[in-house]
């Protein structure tokens, strides 16, 4: 059977920048790749959750791997914390937490600290907060990034985040989302816990040695996206495809193991900019011999934008396009390319725009599309769909898709 790779560029679409004479950065950079794949293959438009809807990264990878967030979806936490192998029991409740700076009145001034990446010594002070019948785990993520574990009797994922997810406002207080005792419970937990994160952390000699090298402080964990495991069915079970991931950030690990996914390590795989893309590629040629799908991430053009770095987005996106010339000339294999969200330089947030698509494969119906951006992408024959119709197309070609009828 021929195997497909799948590739996830995180926020790899944008809005027009004025500075590009009115181009995105992918519709700027020299991409000879991706344009072969699309001169190869087959064009479109994808809102991957729905439209006017601006998706978060864990909704739009579920819905692009054909499930339903609106079924399966609990919240971010699970994944994240799954993704970097921490230790995940019935009941407790996983968070994803942010390294952030606030100023003295809870104002978030940096909802990641700089982007700050060596937290060791933050993460072991904030292990000794105690809070009474509960048992409180922390890992550390890519960068900024935190897993959150509370463990304990009576709690709830139904709570809402202390994250504002917007700057210059103030951190929230987590609520009940239905009123019951054990989700009032846990929220009374992650305020307390945010307290004493904040009072731990801003007199903290790593802070105060920031402050000195006016880096923006850590003084805070804001904790969001509380889940519960759940039952997923197996990519295996839904597709019967045998998948396996290849990502460096948790949260992405953390959503393909969820879904059966094995995880493959590579080298010099950050989920940073500086991710070894090219290692990625080579990897997933390598294992093509035991994987029907290979679902590759790749991170980088995502934080670009959200720091407002256009040009960088653009150079990454060349990057990007250079590893992919390996894939170019391979033999019964189908090539997907997409992102899961837009992410809007300007704005520097993820956006409602929809993202483009290339699916690459012999004997696939072509369009008059000659190059992979997004305002080329909306002329391609594929047309416009959801990010859960993707799925049922890519099996129609591999000659997969169930018969509807006699």
């Amino acid at each position: 059977m021929d195997k497909i790779i799948f590739i996830i560029c995180d926020g790899l679409s944008d809005r027009p920048i004025r500075e590009f004479g009115g181009k995105t950065p992918l519709e700027k950079a020299h991409t000879h790749n991706l344009d072969k794949l699309v001169q190869n293959g087959l064009v479109g438009l994808i809102h991957t959750v729905d439209r006017g809807i601006r998706p978060g990264s864990d909704v739009a990878h579920l819905s692009l791997f054909g499930y339903d967030p609106k079924k399966y979806y609990t919240g971010r936490g699970i994944f994240e914390t799954i993704g970097i192998s921490m230790d995940i029991k019935p009941g407790d409740i996983a968070f994803r937490g942010n390294f952030a700076t606030v100023d003295n009145h809870m104002i978030v001034r940096d909802r990641r600290a700089g982007r700050i990446d060596h937290t060791k010594e933050l993460i072991d002070a904030l292990s000794k907060i105690k809070i009474k019948g509960i048992q409180i785990f922390l890992k550390k993520g890519v960068g900024h990034r935190v897993g959150v574990v509370l463990r304990g009797k009576n709690l709830s994922d139904q709570i809402t985040d202390v994250d504002p997810h917007d700057l210059n406002k103030k951190i929230l207080i987590a609520n009940s989302r239905d009123g019951k005792s054990a989700s009032q419970k846990t929220a009374e937990i992650i305020n307390e816990f945010t307290l004493k994160s904040y009072n731990l952390l801003k007199n903290h000699p790593f802070n105060i040695k920031r402050q000195k090298n006016k880096l923006p402080l850590a003084n805070i964990l804001l904790v969001r996206g509380g889940s519960q495991m759940t039952n997923i069915p197996s990519f295996k079970e839904k597709y019967d495809l045998k998948a396996a991931c290849i990502a460096g950030a948790g949260l992405y690990k953390g959503i393909a193991k969820s879904l059966g996914m094995d995880i493959i390590e590579t080298k010099g795989t950050t989920g940073k900019p500086d991710s070894e893309i090219k290692n990625k590629i080579e990897k997933a040629i390598n294992i093509l011999k035991d994987y029907d799908f290979i679902f590759i991430h790749i991170k980088g053009a995502d934080s670009l934008s959200e720091d407002g770095n256009y040009e960088g987005k653009r150079q990454f996106i060349e990057k990007i396009d250079h590893a992919l010339k390996e894939l170019i000339n391979l033999k019964n294999v189908m090539i997907v390319v997409t992102a899961d969200h837009t992410t809007s330089s300007k704005l520097k947030i993820h956006t409602a725009d929809p993202v483009p698509v290339v699916i690459s494969y012999r004997d696939i119906h072509t369009d008059d599309v000659s190059s992979f951006g997004e305002h080329e992408a909306h002329k391609g024959r594929l047309g416009h769909i959801k990010g859960i119709e993707l799925m049922p197309i890519l099996l129609d070609y591999l000659g997969k898709a169930p018969l509807y009828g006699a």
